[in-house]
Order: structure tokens, then sequence, then C-alpha cells
């Protein structure tokens, strides 16, 4: 069983998320576990504070290296073997290729969900790796944290319904966008599907699905 701990500000946040569709599939199945670990827990003091402003100046807080550091060693007794992941803008780019990686590994997963402006550098001694969703800012790490996580767990054997679902969508081989795909009814409003998806040709479909697939957008 693959375990994915997140350290968060909000553990609520993921409630829906791990609690729905095929996430909740997948624990039950006991593929997966998933879990969060509320950083506020490990606060300092009696409003257990896990902020302070940065040494040097400037707006904003930084989340404190003494509670991330307490929360990090926490997850990692719950799961000795565990990968340590933070988001951040330099980290490596999240793609269908990392999430297939992540995913054959034997070892779970622990996500740092920053927030505020930050977190104290000395945190990156426990972590593994820096990863980023992409080229933007969001208010914290939780996002990224769900989106990584739901596209790792659907690549593991077992959580999708087909065998083949994932070898054949957008992105599987790097760059390919998926073919066209539709269902019934065959004539919507005028709108009709291609005759060749409907003549039980098996070459001829194959070969209308490669010639209508897509090179994604660098």
């Amino acid at each position: 069983m693959k375990k994915f701990q997140v350290i968060t500000l909000f553990p609520e946040m993921f409630s829906g998320v791990f609690e729905s569709s095929m996430m909740w599939k997948a624990q039950k199945d006991g593929i997966v576990e998933l879990s969060t670990v509320n950083l506020r827990d490990f606060g300092l003091g009696p409003r257990k504070q896990v902020d302070d402003q940065p040494y040097g100046g400037g707006d904003g807080m930084l989340l404190m290296i003494e509670p991330l550091w307490r929360a990090v060693v926490k997850a990692k007794e719950n799961d000795p073997t565990a990968k340590v992941l933070i988001m951040t803008p330099r980290g490596r780019r999240w793609k269908q290729s990392v999430a297939q990686e992540y995913s054959e590994t034997d070892h779970g997963y622990i996500f740092i969900c920053g927030r505020y402006e930050g977190y104290d550098e000395r945190i990156l001694e426990l972590v593994d790796a820096e990863v980023s969703l992409g080229d933007f800012v969001l208010t914290g790490g939780e996002l990224p944290a769900m989106t990584m996580i739901d596209s790792i767990v659907r690549l593991i054997p077992g959580v999708l319904g087909g065998a083949e679902s994932a070898l054949i969508e957008s992105f599987s081989d790097g760059e390919t966008l998926e073919f066209p795909q539709y269902t019934r009814p065959s004539d919507f409003k005028g709108r009709k599907v291609p005759d060749v998806l409907l003549g039980g040709n098996h070459a001829a479909i194959a070969k209308w699905r490669k010639e209508h697939s897509k090179t994604a957008e660098k």
C-alpha cells in the first residue's frame, strides 16, 4: 500500500478530495492510504504559532523551521521510507511522465504545503525533492498537492477501471493529446459521430484516432 501524507495548515481542504470518487475507492480497495498532518499541532507556545517575520526584513510571514521540522519527523515516523516533497517555483516541473515515475515507486510520499511568503529554507535539509505545478503563484501548496497526488494515484495499477485507461490518454507518451471521443446518441441535433467510429473496422478506427491525435503546445 502506497501512503500519501500531507503537512498542511488546512487539513479540512482535503476531506472532499480524499473521500470522493477514485481516491475514496483506492483507499477502500487497500491500494493507497491518504492522510493529513496538521501543522498547527506542532506550533509553538499557547497560540500554536507556526509563522514569523523573515530575518532581513520584507513583507509577509514565513513558516517557521521548528513546527515544520517536527511535522516532517512525525510523518516519517508513520512511514520511515517515505520521500518528502515540497512545492516551490524552482522545483522540477510536474508532468505526466513525472506522475508515472512517482506511481511506480515502492515508497510513499510526504507533501509539505507552504503558506504565506514561503518557509524557512532550512527545512530543505529534510526534503528529497522540490516540485512545481507551473509558472504561477497560488496562496498555498494545498491545491498543487491535491493535483499531484491525484495524478499519481490514478496511475497506480488497480485504481483505474480499464487496464489500458492510462496508456492511451493525453501525455502518456510525453507530448501527444488524446484523440476526440464520442458516445450515444450518434446524432445529436445534427451533430454526428464520425462514420468510421460506427463501422466496427478496428484498423480504420485506429488509423483515424492516430490521425486525430494532436501534439501538445509547449
